[in-house]
């Protein structure tokens, strides 16, 4: 098989989808491997480095979609990519489609296999491909919260841990899966006061187990929500629901009660944000104000720390990546539960059924099309 690397164009977005290690263990088994030039370049991987693991250098993106049978990317596609992207072409890499009407139908008329990192899922219902760009994420969510309540950043000008004799900082976060466990660790390490909500009790009974005194876990209702985000500092919005749309916990009105200069840092912006005034951001232009709070979402976060965040994303996907290439999608798809969960998309047909439901297309099954 052929696998084409292209270089990422979405603003600012440093990762890359294969690490030469991975080009290599592709090469073992057989595989050509075609690299946009200086597409690892953000992430600390010269050209070099790939020629060196068997990979053949090409000048551009539209010569590595032209000749390539599988797609490895890191982001989903964009305006400018959508008329490179050919028929029964695959495409491995994450795309969130439920939060992006404009994707979903470009990849339809494209009549593209479409396999998304986020869907793919283990029987326990982890999402293995999902959770190292959570972990960073949920890790970077604190940190860009602190900067940003900082006063000359338009915040209150607080310390998030405070020093002796002065209060911390009140940060809450929605939602105990991955990113906001990654993100309460951080925040309490820091010294804040720490609020954890989630729905699932056994999810909170582990979290009290589990986290310093300083956090605490709260079952979250509207509510509590409500309570707790008009007593924040800041506030990160963590809630996934895989493939679908997340829930929308925090409305425009409650804005108007939160404290000015209170910061809000939805991670879930790429699932259509967990807040209703969430619009997608980017690092150029990371923030906005709505009734003096601040907003914080960027929709590729991770691609700030790119050495971590491609080294963490790879580590997970490339073993996938090799078992797509080696068997095919189709066989790849029929023997492996994961994989086929991760199929939203063949030849225009939607075969996810939280993507067909956001936008109340039809659903088609994957076992109609395999």
């Amino acid at each position: 098989m052929i696998i084409g690397l292209p270089k990422e164009i979405k603003t600012n977005e440093n990762r890359v989808g294969l690490v030469p290690g991975g080009v290599q263990a592709l090469r073992s088994y057989g595989h050509t491997v075609l690299v946009e030039t200086k597409a690892g370049m953000g992430s600390g991987f010269d050209d070099a480095a790939y020629i060196k693991a068997g990979a053949k250098i090409v000048k551009t993106a539209k010569e590595v979609y032209a000749k390539a049978d599988m797609i490895i990317k890191v982001k989903e596609p964009i305006k400018q990519e959508y008329s490179l992207i050919h028929r029964d072409q695959i495409l491995f890499t994450y795309f969130h489609f439920a939060a992006a009407k404009e994707l979903t139908q470009a990849m339809m008329k494209a009549q593209a296999v479409c396999i998304a990192y986020e869907t793919v899922q283990k029987p326990d219902r982890s999402l293995p491909l999902l959770i190292p760009m959570s972990e960073v994420a949920g890790r970077m969510a604190p940190q860009e919260g602190a900067k940003y309540l900082e006063q000359a950043m338009g915040g209150r000008g607080m310390l998030l841990g405070g020093v002796p004799g002065t209060e911390p900082a009140d940060v809450v976060v929605l939602g105990g899966g991955i990113v906001g466990t990654n993100a309460a660790k951080i925040a309490a390490g820091f010294g804040a006061r720490v609020s954890i909500l989630d729905t699932n009790l056994y999810r909170l009974r582990q979290l009290d187990d589990i986290m310093p005194k300083n956090c605490t876990t709260i079952m979250s209702n509207p509510y509590n929500v409500y309570k707790a985000v008009t007593h924040a500092d800041l506030v990160i919005g963590s809630v996934l629901i895989p493939g679908a749309k997340a829930p929308k916990l925090v409305t425009r009105e409650m804005l108007k009660d939160m404290k000015r200069g209170a910061v809000l840092v939805d991670v879930a912006v790429d699932q259509g944000g967990c807040f209703e005034t969430t619009k997608p951001t980017t690092h150029e232009n990371p923030t906005y104000v709505i009734d003096g709070v601040i907003h914080y979402c960027v929709a590729n976060m991770p691609g700030a720390v790119p050495m971590t965040s491609t080294l963490a994303l790879t580590n997970a996907t490339l073993p996938y990546a090799v078992e797509i290439a080696n068997k095919g999608w189709e066989k790849a798809v029929q023997t492996n539960e994961e994989l086929k969960l991760g199929l939203n998309m063949v030849d225009g047909l939607i075969t996810y059924k939280g993507v067909a439901d956001a936008f109340g297309y039809k659903h088609t099954p994957v076992e109609t099309v395999i």
